[in-house]
């Protein structure tokens, strides 16, 4: 017996449509690695539509005041938290998240954020005016950009969702907004909570592949392309971008250092270092999954980080004891399954190192010790629950091996002593240095990244500026 697979559509211009060609693509639960719905393979024609709507809505929306962007924010995020169970059943059919873990680790955040830009939305406003020439007063508006196509990644399809549109909006911008071939359900279920609350054509949600996201970057309508992606991606569009000289806000790979020093808590360092380099499966672009160890307790550390990969478990999205769950897609499973395959002979796998059952794609808890600095496990995005361990032997050589990669998002370092985190997170080449923890986000604060690891800021008031640009305006005051 076929079970029929749920139909889902693009939402442009304030309703549901099915791609003008009437292509489709699949769409498969990583946890069972069965399909359950097909999504729109959307072409010119559905990109061409939704950026007119979003450009016919620009300037009613562009005009509205912060306090009316303000209220509809948070009528958002109202309506996120009452229907939280069906965006929840959405992610996880969406990726295979364990359910509880979801509700707990990321509905609150989201509806947090989307509250923070709601206020955030009051504060568009320029420097005060002044006369620094004789006769002339000079007043700096800040302004939205304009169309924004925006295009999230399949690690965290909701959240990513999110961090994208809500500063977009409460700037007064409107959006085009593409989720990841691989995980729109929970994006088509946003449009539908969104659409019932902003004015048609002010947010659109079109779904596709790679194809499809590279027409929304090429068109001529957006003022702004934002990716949260891979580097190969990143380059891509800001290529594509540089030919209209559109601005571009990047989000990429990562390859997070985790320096632990001997005089660290050792029993929390690894217990936290476990828990920031696995869940979600490792995939997250700030995941602890490059550990350095001093030396003297190299051994040690190894050892206890085993154990905590063993302890660690992973299975389907209603098992309440599991951390994470499956990785998103086949092609994910292949490169993570990959990188242990062509592990030099000097390596060693401490714990894992293997799939977990035959259905869905799972893999298990790993630990590989004995790396060299330019071997391919360490310069490389594995993107996948697999933490990585090398020793150094002081604080120079610490940060000769943390800054000794392409990537620059994020960063951590363990110790007691003061003066040393204060000085490893002077020196330490990231766009984020936690002491004595890894992983926590705000929205209060920025998160991006240095090098190729991408430019702009997500989330804080940084993030919400990227979405704005200023104008200067200087009238005569002399008759």
């Amino acid at each position: 017996m076929t079970t029929e697979l749920r139909r889902l559509r693009n939402y442009i211009d304030g309703e549901f449509r099915d791609a003008a060609d009437g292509r489709t693509i699949e769409v498969v639960n990583p946890a069972t690695g069965q399909a359950y719905a097909t999504s729109p393979l959307s072409g010119q024609a559905d990109v061409d539509a939704a950026m007119a709507a979003a450009a016919a809505a620009f300037p009613a929306w562009r005009d509205s005041t912060p306090a009316e962007r303000q209220r509809v924010l948070l009528k958002i995020a109202d309506a996120f938290e009452e229907r939280a169970e069906e965006l929840i059943a959405a992610e996880s059919e969406n990726t295979g998240k364990p359910i509880e873990l979801t509700r707990t680790e990321e509905v609150p955040p989201m509806v947090d954020q989307i509250r923070f830009f709601a206020g955030a939305a009051r504060l568009l406003e320029g420097r005060s005016a002044g006369e620094y020439m004789e006769g002339l007063t000079s007043i700096v508006r800040r302004e939205p950009v304009g169309v924004c196509a925006q295009v999230a990644p399949w690690n965290y399809p909701m959240m990513m969702a999110v961090w994208k549109f809500a500063p977009a909006l409460a700037a007064g911008n409107t959006v085009v907004l593409k989720p990841s071939d691989t995980t729109p359900a929970s994006t088509v279920l946003i449009a539908e909570i969104i659409g019932a609350i902003v004015p048609k054509g002010v947010f659109n949600v079109v779904c596709g592949d790679r194809d499809t996201g590279r027409a929304m970057v090429e068109h001529r309508t957006p003022a702004m392309a934002s990716i949260t992606g891979s580097v190969r991606a990143g380059m891509q569009v800001a290529e594509s971008a540089a030919k209209d000289v559109k601005r571009v806000h990047l989000e990429l790979g990562g390859k997070a250092p985790v320096v632990v020093f001997e005089d660290a808590d050792l029993a929390k360092a690894v217990e936290d270092i476990a828990v920031a380099g696995y869940f979600n499966a490792g995939q997250d672009c700030t995941a602890a999954t490059r550990v350095l160890v001093h030396e003297s307790i190299h051994d040690e550390f190894v050892t206890a980080l085993a154990k905590a990969a063993a302890d660690t478990k992973t299975g389907q999205p209603d098992d309440a004891d599991v951390l994470y769950g499956p990785l998103n897609n086949a092609n994910q499973l292949q490169q993570v399954t990959g990188f242990i395959e062509r592990l030099p002979a000097h390596a060693k796998v401490e714990a894992g190192g293997h799939r977990v059952g035959d259905q869905g794609y799972f893999y298990a808890p790993t630990v590989v010790s004995g790396l060299q600095q330019d071997d391919e496990i360490i310069q490389n995005e594995v993107f996948g629950p697999v933490i990585t361990v090398q020793s150094f032997t002081d604080e120079a050589q610490a940060l000769e091996y943390a800054n000794g990669v392409e990537y620059a998002l994020a960063s951590s370092v363990w110790t007691k002593d003061h003066a040393r985190a204060m000085r490893m997170s002077k020196n330490l080449d990231f766009g984020c240095v936690w002491i004595n923890t890894h992983i926590p986000l705000v929205a209060e604060m920025p998160h991006g990244g240095f090098k190729k690891s991408g430019y702009g800021k997500d989330l804080s008031a940084y993030g919400f500026e990227d979405y704005t640009r200023i104008k200067h305006v200087m009238t005569s005051i002399e008759g």
